[in-house]
């Protein structure tokens, strides 16, 4: 993924931006370093999933609800596990 015209810096403070809204949306407890692991990590799953479907996200609102999407399936799936 190439970030979509998102710079590095933009796409980690993106990236907490989405992984903390995802945190509070799941109720689950983090610090800021997860937050934006989180984040990125989802918008990258999230891009290659609905890449895969035809669906793409662009610019910074797009990275910002894709890394939404991508960090609360990466939470459920964290969750399922766990259990």
């Amino acid at each position: 993924m190439g970030f979509d015209g998102v710079g590095w810096l933009a796409a980690i403070i993106i990236g907490g931006i989405a992984g903390w809204l995802a945190s509070k949306f799941m109720k689950t407890g983090g610090g800021v370093l997860m937050n934006v692991i989180l984040g990125i990590v989802g918008a990258i799953l999230a891009s290659l999933v609905f890449g895969l479907l035809g669906i793409s996200f662009g610019g910074w609102i797009g990275y910002l609800i894709a890394g939404f999407i991508g960090a609360c399936i990466i939470i459920m799936i964290g969750r399922a596990v766990a259990k």
